[in-house]
């Protein structure tokens, strides 16, 4: 099967997730997108989406990073692709327990959201889009996604019943924003 004619195609519906990740794999196996800076999402018609991240941005994910590791322990995948009703979206940061990995495994791209997906927000992001990728992450199995706006020092928790006061996995975030 020759993945990139596939890709050429005319799109007449929707994707379904087993399409969307065959897309998203043949686009990461293509050199012609080796060294795109940024990340690269697909919209459901299979739509290449892309949004070039700032140093601060890096910077903030980087610390989330850390903390979550060093905090809860498992694994976090930065950028990591998930298939979900809406698109196939690349989280900020996804943490993953050792039970998610044994159930569910990190072959790329995530078929179910790992329990913590993370939107760390640029100027370009809109609250429909943050909106649409909260709902999307949760509908595909997140427990807890995370909106973290770098700007204004904030972040706002979610759960499939709606916004938390605070993160029931407990993690001190105070330190994520200093300079």
């Amino acid at each position: 099967m020759d993945r990139m004619a596939d890709m050429q195609e005319l799109i007449e519906k929707p994707l379904s997730s087993e399409e969307l990740a065959v897309r998203y794999r043949a686009l990461c196996d293509d050199p012609c997108f080796a060294n795109v800076p940024g990340k690269i999402e697909l919209d459901v018609w299979g739509r290449v989406l892309m949004s070039p991240p700032s140093s601060y941005h890096g910077l903030v994910q980087s610390r989330l990073d850390h903390k979550l590791r060093s905090v809860l322990g498992g694994e976090v995948i930065t950028e990591a692709p998930i298939v979900t009703p809406a698109g196939l979206f690349l989280a900020d940061l996804a943490w993953l327990s050792p039970a998610y990995i044994s159930a569910h495994g990190i072959e790329s791209p995530l078929m179910r959201a790992p329990e913590i997906c993370i939107e760390v927000v640029s100027p370009s992001n809109s609250v429909k889009e943050l909106n649409e990728k909260r709902h999307a992450y949760l509908a595909v199995g997140a427990v807890e996604v995370w909106i973290v706006y770098p700007q204004s020092k904030r972040c706002e928790f979610y759960g499939p019943q709606g916004a938390l006061q605070r993160s029931a996995y407990e993690i001190d975030l105070s330190d994520i924003f200093r300079p």
